[in-house]
């Protein structure tokens, strides 16, 4: 079994200068789920509607075979354009993606969106609308899966507080990162440690879903 993985900046291995920024999805494996081939698609800046025009989501459905898992993540970006709102573009493009998923046999894993890091007189905002909600809703339609990524950081950032939370983020004063030298206070991007918590997180759901290990060794024995 291989998974797979669609989203954007979140989920994507970050280039090696921007290090130690980083997408949960490039801590996959071999970290957490490290007996099966984790395939990250996922690229910064992507929406449900890029990742297919710019050949993305082929390269992925091309790889994929009976049994693959697919996880899902996207919102973020589709969030900045207007046909591509929650119950409109991004709704469709998701149903088609599921739809593409289960006829080459894969298993389509939907994910909510990671929350933003964004506190008000010390209360998280809410800043992704109506888009995890729909994630929510589809997945229930539909009967798949779903990893609830946003209402889980959500939990995790109030957890740790206003001040807590920024271990988890891209933050560096002035002078710390060679490539952001005037400093950079970034409430959306991972520090790795933030996206290596997430990735077990996913990891363990993924367990919970019944697609750990015990899993594939008991398909593998059926073969």
């Amino acid at each position: 079994m291989k998974i797979l993985l669609a989203g954007d900046s979140t989920v994507a291995a970050c280039p090696s200068y921007e290090y130690p920024m980083s997408g949960w999805g490039a801590h996959l494996a071999p970290e957490t789920y490290w007996w099966a081939a984790v395939h990250n698609y996922a690229k910064g800046g992507a929406t449900t509607e890029s990742f297919r025009e710019e050949g993305l989501w082929y390269q992925l459905l091309h790889q994929t075979v009976q049994g693959d898992l697919v996880l899902i993540q996207f919102g973020h970006n589709d969030q900045k354009r207007d046909h591509l709102a929650p119950r409109a573009g991004y709704d469709a493009n998701l149903r088609r993606m599921v739809a593409d998923v289960q006829a080459k046999g894969g298993i389509p894993i939907l994910c909510t969106s990671v929350e933003r890091r964004h506190f008000s007189k010390g209360q998280l905002d809410f800043t992704l609308g109506e888009y995890p909600a729909v994630v929510r809703e589809l997945a229930d339609e539909l009967g798949l899966d779903v990893i609830d990524l946003n209402h889980w950081t959500r939990a995790l950032y109030e957890e740790l507080g206003e001040e807590g939370s920024k271990e988890l983020f891209f933050h560096f004063a002035p002078g710390e990162h060679a490539h952001w030298a005037g400093g950079l206070e970034d409430n959306t991007h991972f520090h790795e440690k933030g996206a290596k918590r997430i990735a077990v997180y996913v990891a363990e759901q993924l367990e919970s879903l019944g697609y750990g290990l015990a899993a594939t060794l008991k398909v593998g024995a059926r073969v």
